[in-house]
């Protein structure tokens, strides 16, 4: 699978903390539009790492806690260490305007099952534009996937552009819905100016390896304290149709 592998870290062992390291948990944020295998990229991670990591899971919609469900009814984690924050609203707001709910959940978990390493933080997937405030969150992954279109990756916008990662998921449904995933990857590139971009199966190890490379590249900066979170801020560029445009295919960007 092309891909834009993160660099080796140790396979194994824990990422050790300094004494310079944050108390808490790295807290790791999931967004992307509805359908782009959010949930089941959370269980990947589990699976893969749930061996020699902590883990607790928020997971946040409207009105259901199905995506909790579905995590617990995976097996991937105690069952007591995913949770589900129901919103009452658009997901966005709970995750980007008003963290109040998130962080209290967040808060609650790392306090129940301290040390905890990581907490997954799963946004409502209500669409393109939903970021994380990194007042929740300190790194953030993006997913889209191959069944969405390839054209969506350079479409842009805050989630696509800055994220610290950008996931093209479900790469092996590529040839039953007529998708190029290794332009689909150089278009979130270009679009991205070189920031990581991952093409995603649940299938392939080789890309799964790669990403549980990525959580613990972000965990072991994080304890060291060299990890930064990032605000994706305004809209990044993104294209813009218009009557001399029709397909698309020049750039705007908000001051």
């Amino acid at each position: 699978m092309p891909e834009n592998p993160a660099p080796a870290v140790a396979p194994t062992a824990v990422p050790p903390e300094s004494p310079e390291s944050p108390r808490r948990a790295l807290r790791l944020g999931i967004a992307g539009p509805v359908g782009t295998g959010k949930s089941s990229l959370i269980a990947l991670i589990c699976r893969a790492l749930g061996d020699e990591l902590r883990l607790g899971v928020i997971t946040n919609d409207i009105y259901t806690d199905e995506d909790a469900r579905f995590l617990r009814s995976a097996g991937v984690l105690d069952p007591a260490r995913i949770r589900a924050v129901e919103t009452g609203a658009c997901p966005h707001t709970a995750i980007r305007d008003d963290v109040t709910a998130n962080l209290l959940a967040t808060e609650d978990m790392e306090r129940d099952f301290a040390p905890l390493d990581t907490v997954l933080i799963e946004s409502g997937g209500d669409n393109l534009t939903a970021t994380f405030s990194p007042a929740l969150v300190d790194a953030q992954i993006f997913v889209l996937d191959v069944a969405g279109g390839g054209d969506v990756a350079r479409k842009g916008g805050p989630g696509i552009g800055r994220a610290d990662l950008l996931v093209v998921n479900k790469t092996d449904l590529a040839p039953y819905v007529g998708v190029d995933v290794e332009r689909m990857v150089a278009d979130a590139e270009e679009a991205r100016e070189g920031r990581a971009v991952l093409a995603l199966s649940r299938e392939d190890d080789q890309s799964v390896q790669a990403l549980r490379r990525w959580v613990l590249q972000v965990l072991a900066a994080h304890r060291s304290g060299e990890h930064i979170p990032q605000d994706p801020g305004p809209m990044a560029p993104h294209f813009h149709a218009d009557e001399e445009h029709p397909e698309g295919g020049y750039v705007h960007a908000h001051a």
